[in-house]
């Protein structure tokens, strides 16, 4: 039960090694953009990765050249998916969502935290968490699209030109 098969040992481990430095070589040659967690497309593929590298190191019906076909499968596709993404507005669109509004000069949009099914405690506590103790002390809380919350003081909102992406309800932008 501790052991099964001593032979299995050695296996995980030369291919741990190996995998380990495709992974990196991969990764490295992909760039930074590959492993990064901006929105839900992100962590699916990084979740992916993860998966897939734990299939090679634990699965011996899956050669090493099998996973390591699909590491850099993986890594391809994402890369070409942000390359094409940053040049291609609707597949941008197909991939990312948009950012959202879900507190507006102190006021909670309540149509806006029910589609994105966010209450009003979370938001409280997002502004908690940034020392603040009073919705009216806010000007803005945004629905981010990595799921994370960006709370911004009256003090802080400037111009507010760093909100002219962020949706407002389902047509309207925030902002200036």
């Amino acid at each position: 039960m501790l052991l099964d098969n001593p032979q299995e040992l050695w296996r995980v481990t030369a291919v741990g090694v190996l995998t380990y430095v495709l992974l990196v070589g991969v990764l490295r040659a992909s760039g930074k953009r590959t492993l990064a967690k901006l929105n839900a497309f992100d962590l699916v593929v990084t979740v992916a990765l993860g998966s897939t590298l734990a299939t090679i190191l634990l699965s011996g019906d899956v050669s090493f050249a099998e996973g390591a076909a699909a590491l850099v499968l993986l890594v391809a596709l994402q890369f070409a998916a942000t390359w094409l993404s940053v040049r291609w507005a609707p597949l941008r669109s197909a991939l990312k969502s948009t950012p959202t509004l879900l507190l507006h000069d102190g006021e909670l949009l309540t149509a806006a935290m029910r589609r994105q099914r966010v209450t009003d405690n979370e938001i409280r506590q997002a502004v908690r968490a940034q020392g603040v103790g009073d919705l009216a002390q806010v000007a803005a809380v945004v629905l981010e699209t990595d799921g994370s919350f960006s709370v911004i003081t009256r003090q802080q909102m400037g111009d507010g030109t760093a909100l002219e992406d962020v949706t407002r309800g389902t047509t309207r932008r925030a902002g200036r």
